[in-house]
């Protein structure tokens, strides 16, 4: 999941990093967290801002032990690598610790694929 993100404070950036951090645990999948640093004078609205971009992994035994694959420093402008394996990404869903996908309440709602099926 691709988080693109333009915050003013570090308080708004923390909500999006927490809800980011939410998504890669509940949905067993990575997110990179993309955010604007510096400032454009010539802009409406974007004279201040604050941003530290990051790469976010399940918490479970294949992955960093704090769910964070690659961080940046705040507010300089940086670009964030890491080594993402698909792979356990699979594993973690089909055996790891924690198993959220098969605790899907399917009586609850449907899903309608409509794509190719691997």
């Amino acid at each position: 999941l691709f988080v693109p993100f333009c915050t003013d404070e570090r308080q708004s950036y923390m909500r999006v990093r927490y809800c980011g951090q939410a998504r890669a645990v509940e949905n067993q999948m990575f997110v990179v967290l993309a955010g604007n640093v510096g400032n454009l004078p010539n802009v409406d609205n974007m004279d201040i801002q604050y941003a530290q971009s990051c790469i976010l992994t399940p918490c479970d035994v294949a992955f960093a032990r704090d769910g964070i694959a690659a961080d940046t420093t705040p507010n300089v402008e940086m670009v964030a690598f890491a080594d993402l394996r698909l792979d356990n990404l699979r594993t973690a869903r089909h055996a790891g610790t924690v198993q959220n996908l098969k605790d899907r309440r399917f009586d609850l709602y449907r899903i309608d694929w409509r794509g190719d099926h691997d």
